[in-house]
């Protein structure tokens, strides 16, 4: 007998609503659910195949140990114990810096990733902090930081009300939206277009999402920076101006991007100057409208001053904090809305790291750093000598996976919490699986900061846990306390000391709902039947929408929301500055001290003119990162690891369609097939991210079968982004050459070796 359950989509980040047949503990059909509130019957080829995701039988059910260099099955109190025995002492003879933790994208998909790391971190006490931010999206963290004071205020386009939208490094037909959360981009993008607006697209390859726009700009790869700068510049020229109020640092501002005329840029562009004046004028003409930078813009040289000139140009042409422009979303469970004024703003490089001294960006270091903190010694401070990894596989996410693969094997002791025996966790002395996504509840936390609409949904586990498995959440408290010294303490004990700091603090706020209460009296009110569920109550309750604890009768509280299994629909994005702003000054500073001081780095840019080919990455809409390459319904067709190559290069380098050419970067080199297409544009190649999966001691066998490249293998770890820390993955300069039919039969014979091939990068998702 079949039944129907609902789950929130945990596949990327558009979030959508599913409708679930399960036939005992199996799911066995996703289809989009038509009444929820947000996404309303929208399913990609990802949520349709939720249940082979689900059911993958690669998946690890117990905890995996290593004893005499081997991992073998344990039960869950062994793997605690061992990773009790591994980590204490280290953390107690060369301190906590030792202990290094690595965030990867998946953490931001599940309630277990978003509640329990943060108070991990706070336990250890731990520097030596990376996440998939780094190799993503973290300059528009620190841009945002810059401009507004706070890391996580990202204003998202409003896609349901503008009349102009720009898309700059994006494509949002294949990734479905990032950084901008919204079930069914490509039928609101139509929608844009179809009541009259206008779609402009700029980057150098033509994508799904180009050939939907009514202008698309094949911009040469790493100058976006460039070619917003330019837009600025033409506004103040042309008197285009017309800013959004709270702004401070306009006349600053115009003369800093002096320089940055259409003329000036369009040589290192490639696009010419009269089209860079029309774009301009386009977008200050346009009843509303909206500039939206992605991946594509961020992973760059430039890619901090690339997010930032973004929101300026919003800003500049009034558009931010506008119905129909960019504006901040406010999320259920954000905190309780503090009175506008000024804030402590945003600062960087607090600490550095140890070897090549980069600056922290919002807490985090460079993931391509992480390999040098572990292998290479300095005078100053600890190498990591263990690595606490969360849902991350930097093997094949991090430039140069091949040193860093080698680094984790020098580690004293690693724990992965991870379902799979992937390229980075079959390093771990312990494994800790967490359930299939069927088996836990879902509220997304972060994705709703950056919704295009506010709304606040929550499942329950479709499907309950088997005897023999054990809950993301409690995993990830119990890990909480076998690293910071309580193992063997109850799991509960985690999330009550959450909830009793967090209204501890609840009830001395002067803005609070709850002020001068008594916490003891508000945690006894708090509903639901595990400690996630009272947590996320008491956040929903205090939270902008909350009942405040029957302050508000009407407000939002978890009974409420499970009385609403489709979701609370909570209106369209609302003006909200200067609430949302934390800087010093109150107000949007459009020309921070560290933007001023990287800009003569950008002026030097206007003189590069790459001789040679330069690399971009793709992604494709039945992938995400390195994450799905296992699942059958998700791999093949026009899912493959090709080279990209224009026609016109082919001819030149003698480049045939199909045939295997080597592709050298400063990182190292690989061997793809190529794929001759016009879709590029002439000077450019590009291979997809999340491939590679040929290493050996993994269990990824469908995977395995076809393992494509490691296209961050090219890439050198050194060039970062200064700003943010975040690695430069696109518009990096590299050779392609035909393989020879020797090279090809040496590469096909037989081997007793075990493969060590490289692997494939991560480039997306929140991080």
């Amino acid at each position: 007998m079949s039944r129907t359950a609902l789950r929130i989509c945990p596949l990327c980040e558009a979030t959508c609503g599913l409708t679930l047949t399960v036939e005992g503990t199996q799911v066995i059909r996703a289809r989009g659910d038509r009444d929820d509130v947000f996404s309303r019957g929208f399913i990609c080829p990802k949520g349709a195949s939720f249940g082979a995701v689900d059911s993958d039988p690669d998946r690890l059910r117990t905890p995996l140990v290593r004893r005499d260099g081997e991992l073998r099955e344990a039960t869950w109190e062994e793997a605690f114990d061992a990773v009790a025995a591994g980590i204490r002492p280290i953390v107690e003879r060369h301190g906590p810096h030792a202990v290094g933790v690595v965030l990867g994208n998946p953490n931001v998909h599940t309630m277990a990733g978003a509640l329990y790391p943060p108070v991990l971190l706070a336990g250890l006490g731990t520097r030596s902090v990376f996440t998939a931010s780094t190799v993503d999206q973290m300059p528009k963290h620190v841009s945002s930081g810059l401009l507004f004071g706070d890391a996580n205020a990202i204003p998202v386009p409003d896609l349901d009300r503008t009349d102009h939208l720009l898309l700059i490094g994006a494509n949002p037909l294949e990734s479905n939206g990032s950084l901008c959360t919204a079930p069914d981009f490509p039928g609101k993008l139509k929608a844009l277009k179809a009541r009259g607006g206008t779609l402009v697209v700029i980057d150098p390859r033509r994508t799904r999402t180009a050939k939907l726009a009514d202008r698309h700009i094949a911009v040469r790869p790493g100058t976006d920076a460039l070619l917003l700068a330019a837009m600025a510049r033409v506004l103040f020229d042309e008197d285009l101006v017309d800013p959004t109020p709270h702004v401070q640092g306009i006349d600053e501002l115009s003369e800093a991007l002096r320089d940055f005329t259409p003329e000036a840029v369009a040589g290192a562009c490639d696009v010419e100057a009269g089209l860079i004046r029309a774009l301009a004028r386009d977008l200050a003409a346009a009843r509303t409208a909206a500039v939206y930078g992605r991946i594509g813009s961020c992973t760059v040289p430039h890619g901090t001053l690339a997010s930032w000139l973004v929101d300026v140009l919003n800003v500049l042409t009034g558009n931010l904090d506008r119905p129909g422009g960019a504006l901040f979303p406010q999320a259920a469970t954000d905190r309780t809305p503090r009175p506008a004024g000024p804030g402590r703003g945003f600062a960087l490089g607090r600490w550095h790291s140890r070897v090549s001294r980069h600056p922290e960006a919002k807490g985090e270091l460079p993931l391509s750093a992480l390999a040098e903190e572990i292998d290479t010694a300095t005078e100053e401070g600890e190498p990591v000598r263990a690595l606490i990894a969360v849902a991350a596989n930097p093997v094949l996410s991090a430039p140069d996976g091949d040193r860093l693969d080698k680094a984790l094997d020098s580690l004293d002791f690693m724990v992965s919490v991870d379902p799979y025996l992937n390229e980075t966790s079959r390093h771990a002395h312990v494994v800790l699986p967490p359930p299939p996504p069927s088996r836990s509840p879902h509220h997304d936390f972060a994705f709703n900061t950056l919704a295009v609409r506010n709304q606040v949904r929550y499942t329950r586990p479709a499907i309950p846990l088997e005897p023999d498995r054990m809950a993301e959440t409690e995993i990830l408290a119990r890990l909480i306390l076998a690293v910071t010294g309580m193992h063997g303490a109850d799991p509960a004990a985690v999330d009550h000391m959450v909830i009793d700091q967090t209204l501890g603090k609840a009830v001395q706020e002067p803005h609070s709902p709850v002020h001068g209460g008594d916490p003891r009296e508000l945690a006894g009110r708090l509903t639901g039947d595990t400690g996630p569920e009272r947590r996320l109550d008491m956040m929903l309750r205090l939270g902008p929408y909350g009942d405040g604890f029957g302050v508000r009768p009407d407000g939002l509280s978890l009974e409420k929301l499970l009385a609403h299994p489709h979701g609370i629909d909570l209106g369209p994005l609302q003006p909200r500055l200067p609430q949302p702003l934390k800087t010093r000054s109150g107000k949007v500073e459009l020309l921070p001290g560290p933007i001023a001081a990287d800009l003569p780095r950008l002026r030097a840019a206007l003189a590069d003119r790459p001789a040679g080919l330069v690399l971009v990455g793709r992604r494709h809409l039945r992938s995400n990162n390195s994450w799905m390459h296992n699942v059958p319904a998700l791999t093949g067709g026009s899912n493959r690891c090709t080279l990209h190559i224009h026609p016109e290069d082919a001819e030149r380098l003698g480049v045939a369609d199909g045939a295997p050419v080597r592709v050298r970067g400063a990182g190292g080199e690989v061997t793809a097939p190529a794929e001759v297409t016009d879709t590029v544009r002439r000077g450019v190649v590009s291979l997809p991210h999340g491939w590679g999966h040929n290493r050996p001691g993994t269990r990824l066998g469908h995977a395995a079968k076809n393992p494509g490249v490691n296209v961050n293998q090219l890439l050198d770890g050194r060039l970062l982004d200064p700003l943010s820390g975040n690695a430069v993955l696109n518009g990096v300069p590299v050779e392609v050459v035909p393989q020879t039919a020797t090279e090809t039969a040496s590469q096909a014979a037989p081997s007793t070796a075990p493969s060590t091939a490289p692997s494939a990068g991560e480039l997306g998702a929140l991080t």
